[in-house]
């Protein structure tokens, strides 16, 4: 297949797992254990397709310091193509704090060069021998948010098909732009939440039904429960599977890749969120959103085990 270029932000995390509860202003909150690792959306989703054996190309921006360099190397030794990352110019690579139980997760970020990429830094030859664009944490993005329909748009023209996972909306406004973005989007990723969020909606059910639009593929992704999507205006279903979680960073992420996995290679669309739930859950049997990234061959052996 074609690479697969993921357009995103770059930081790092910083994990604190086994929290029993969230710290709050004049207490102080004990962790069970602390991890540096490579974070962001993006980063996450990429190194998981790369560990799926896809071929990925990264564009994005961060600091030339200890952290992007940190991040940059990660890329590489997954086998990530990195010639179209941007480091230096002034910049700082952002930093998340990420609290995590076993069951949920709490971040704190500092953007840092996060909101610093431009359609520009996405030229036509990064898109020409790509099959597909994939754009993660929509909200953070700010100046490549403006941009997005037009470069959709020219990903399209290009032949390529595209996907958008929206992430978190930290000024909580989600806005209707997104909505209306999404008619230039191929599949839609967001968690149930989020969806609700962003659709006006109580239930990932209704949001479904209130984000379809008869051309996106909208997936929603429901954490421990599995994942859901619309098929010819019927409700699919997929449920997770069991593991032995340590650490839930990033497992959407990896849903992510396992989704776009299978459905670049023209899988059912259920196999396609049962490929999203197995490649989520095989990654949070170790701390950091990158770790424990499933091969394609542990995917399936999950799948085909039930």
């Amino acid at each position: 297949m074609k690479r697969v270029v993921v357009a995103g932000e770059i930081n790092v995390d910083l994990i604190f797992t086994g929290v029993s509860e969230l710290p709050r202003f004049g207490r102080e909150t004990l962790a069970q254990t602390y991890a540096q690792c490579p974070g962001s959306s993006s980063m996450i989703l990429a190194m998981g397709l790369a560990r799926l054996g896809d071929p990925v190309r990264f564009v994005g921006r961060c600091g030339d310091d200890a952290f992007g360099r940190l991040c940059i190397d990660a890329l590489r030794e997954r086998g990530v193509d990195t010639t179209a990352v941007i480091a230096g110019n002034g910049l700082r690579t952002g930093v998340t704090v990420a609290m995590s139980s076993r069951t949920d997760r709490a971040l704190l970020t500092w953007p840092g060069a996060i909101a610093e990429l431009t359609a520009e830094d996405l030229s036509d030859d990064v898109l020409a021998d790509a099959q597909h664009l994939h754009v993660s944490s929509y909200y953070l993005q700010t100046k490549l948010r403006p941009q997005l329909n037009e470069l959709f748009a020219r990903a399209h023209a290009a032949g390529l098909t595209t996907s958008l996972d929206p992430g978190s909306d930290p000024e909580q406004r989600w806005g209707r732009e997104l909505i209306d973005l999404l008619h230039n989007v191929d599949v839609f990723m967001p968690n149930g939440s989020e969806a609700c969020a962003i659709s006006g909606t109580d239930t990932p059910e209704e949001a479904l039904q209130a984000l379809d639009n008869g051309r996106t593929r909208i997936v929603i992704k429901l954490g421990s429960r599995g994942a859901t999507t619309l098929d010819a205006g019927k409700t699919l279903f997929a449920a997770a599977y069991a593991t032995q979680a340590a650490d839930t960073t990033g497992a959407g992420d990896s849903f992510n890749s396992g989704f776009l996995h299978a459905w670049l290679r023209d899988r059912p669309v259920l196999d396609c969120l049962r490929w999203g739930n197995a490649c989520g859950g095989l990654s949070t049997r170790g701390i950091g959103g990158t770790a424990t990234q499933g091969t394609a061959e542990e995917a399936l052996a999950l799948i085909t085990a039930r």
